[in-house]
């Protein structure tokens, strides 16, 4: 039993070490940079709890918190909605789900990065694939990176590109329901639309909650499509982007960890609201 203790601390240690290099010493530094004022690497002056008194006055981080919410609010009913619609659909065919599979989730592997760069190209004013084809039907071009559109057209491909990942993970779940459940179901004369109201999302209500989970802590992670795109500007500045700005572009690390800090405590409030919201007594099998 001692030998095998060795070498599961020998197999663990690895993973501790980059885990302790790459996330415990950022954030623990976040916390210790937080109370001071810096104006670059070395500079910096202690002034404790000012940063955080900060952010209760900062109309800008408001707004970022609220544009943050609104996206939130969209990949939670669109990227999760959407995700469990292609799920259903796929699991009541026999065929070919494997290529469904494949293909649903081949935007995750690309970049975030790439599939912005991409979108800037579709919203371009003058020669974008979108106003192009609105003028092939003789419509007016539109700006769609203007302050009235631009937050919903960088929202969608946020949305876009973690559907797949959701739509594997709810497959998987569904996979797992032992198919006397749809039988038993199929002679009570439950089928189709109800049969996936009744019987299939109640069973997997745990991986709903897990994904719902996944998709707000994901949005809070937002950074490359709303950079990419639009700078953070036109009303489409969020957490992310704000962070970076006080701590890269202004070099103000200080008030860029509080605002790291806020987003994780942020977080965390919102996980543990919406699992209180989804709270209810799941059927297990």
């Amino acid at each position: 039993m001692k030998g095998d203790r060795k070498y599961i601390f020998t197999f663990l240690l690895p993973a501790a070490v980059f885990m302790s290099v790459f996330l415990y010493y950022p954030f623990f530094k976040s916390v210790y940079l937080s109370f001071f004022r810096t104006t670059g690497f070395f500079d910096k002056k202690f002034i404790g709890w000012d940063n955080y008194k900060r952010l209760f006055t900062d109309e800008l981080l408001g707004a970022a918190t609220l544009h943050t919410l609104e996206i939130m609010l969209y990949v939670i009913v669109f990227q999760v909605g959407i995700a469990l619609l292609l799920a259903v659909l796929v699991d009541n065919i026999s065929k070919f789900k494997g290529f469904y599979r494949t293909v649903f989730f081949f935007p995750v592997v690309i970049s975030g990065t790439a599939i912005s760069l991409l979108f800037v190209l579709v919203y371009n004013y003058n020669f974008g694939l979108l106003n192009n084809l609105l003028a092939g039907f003789g419509i007016e071009k539109i700006l769609w990176l203007d302050e009235s559109n631009a937050l919903r057209a960088v929202a969608i491909p946020t949305v876009w590109h973690y559907v797949g990942f959701y739509f594997v993970l709810f497959l998987t779940a569904m996979s797992k329901i032992p198919s006397d459940y749809y039988e038993a179901a199929k002679l009570e004369g439950i089928t189709g639309v109800k049969k996936t109201f009744l019987l299939t999302i109640p069973l997997i209500m745990s991986d709903i909650k897990v994904v719902i989970t996944l998709a707000i802590t994901g949005t809070l992670k937002v950074f490359e499509f709303i950079w990419v795109i639009t700078k953070g500007q036109n009303g489409t500045e969020v957490l992310g982007t704000y962070m970076y700005k006080k701590a890269m572009v202004d070099q103000n690390f200080g008030y860029g960890s509080a605002i790291a800090i806020y987003m994780v405590v942020f977080g965390v409030i919102l996980a543990l609201v919406a699992n209180r919201l989804l709270k209810r007594d799941e059927i297990t099998y």
